[in-house]
């Protein structure tokens, strides 16, 4: 029971903490004008946006300011990515990300990944990076009319100093003079299509992800059935709940001493998120119970979050909005 019940409180707090985690309104997503970065994806069912300079330059000094070894880390890793690849990530502005998810057996979830990023970028230091490589780990190929240059770097990789990711192979590919794409070989191609195209495929996903034009990180996503299938929920009602939603989107935001969080759900109708917020007001009335078995640093982090949290439903969807300190950020990125 305890097992069971720890297991529905995770899922109830995961729409909270997922885009804390992930670096998070309105009743319907604004219609701002497509941001002209994130339209180059190709077809995705996640999409995420990221300042990436913002977040070099103002949220990583800020948030590891007592902790200068773990910031000296992290530059270091940026560095090491820089000279595994040519790319350096202190040159983009900002970054859109889409995410595919494919199912290439029964219960087999794989994420199939693309970024495009504006800034500055060489092809030189691309070629001259797989140079250095042996001949194994290095190719490229041709494609419409561009290169793609293909890494074979097999092994866990900061990317971008802050994503722990198992990279087989990293694709890069220049889309245009200040735009590269970077990721899966096949979600690379994709991407060069799409410069083709019309530039409509992700629309509505682009509008949730772009609620804050001033969050440091945004995202939207469809939330499918096989998708669900994977969480494989034993609680019947928690089930049923989350059988109801349809996408998920949030920010992340900064002021001058938090770091503040928004998570929502869109679900089929008004009861429906009336229903899903019940839960999660009722789940974190065991958190506590939970949150006491983490690490201090991590358990003062969720504590904050909890307790901050307010929870409002509008419409269709059930929002979560929390804030906490950047001072209880920083020690736990420093785990």
């Amino acid at each position: 029971m305890m097992k069971s019940l720890k297991k529905v409180v995770v899922v109830g707090l995961s729409l909270m903490m997922f885009a804390t985690l992930a670096v998070t309104g309105l009743a319907q997503a604004t219609r701002r004008p497509a941001p002209a970065l994130a339209s180059a994806l190709p077809a995705s069912d996640t999409v995420a946006l990221v300042k990436v300079k913002r977040v070099l330059d103002e949220a990583m000094p800020k948030l590891l300011s007592n902790n200068p070894a773990k910031l000296a880390e992290i530059n270091a890793q940026i560095d090491n990515f820089k000279t595994r690849t040519g790319i350096d990530p202190r040159a983009f502005d900002e970054l859109a990300m889409g995410v595919k998810y494919e199912y290439p057996s029964p219960g087999v979830l794989k994420l199939a990944t693309v970024a495009v990023a504006r800034g500055s970028f060489s092809t030189t230091a691309f070629v001259a990076a797989g140079r250095t490589a042996e001949s194994a780990k290095y190719r490229e190929e041709k494609y419409q009319g561009k290169t793609i240059y293909v890494f074979t770097i097999d092994q866990q990789l900061r990317v971008l100093g802050l994503l722990d990711l198992r990279i087989k192979e990293l694709a890069v590919s220049p889309l245009d003079a200040n735009t590269l794409a970077l990721g899966d070989v096949r979600r690379v191609r994709s991407a060069i299509d799409a410069m083709k195209g019309p530039r409509r495929a992700n629309a509505e996903l682009i509008a949730l992800a772009n609620q804050d034009p001033n969050a440091i990180m945004g995202f939207g996503g469809n939330v499918t059935p096989a998708l669900l299938e994977h969480l494989r929920i034993g609680n019947d009602a928690v089930a049923k709940d989350l059988a109801a939603m349809r996408q998920l989107y949030g920010h992340v935001g900064m002021t001058d001493k938090d770091i503040e969080v928004l998570a929502a759900a869109r679900m089929v109708d008004p009861a429906s998120a009336r229903s899903l917020g019940s839960t999660v007001e009722g789940l974190t009335a065991f958190a506590g119970i939970f949150l006491n078995r983490l690490p201090a640093a991590k358990a003062a982090l969720a504590k904050s979050a909890v307790g901050n949290l307010k929870v409002n439903v509008l419409g269709n969807d059930l929002q979560l909005r929390t804030s906490v300190a950047q001072a209880e950020v920083g020690p736990v990125m420093g785990l």
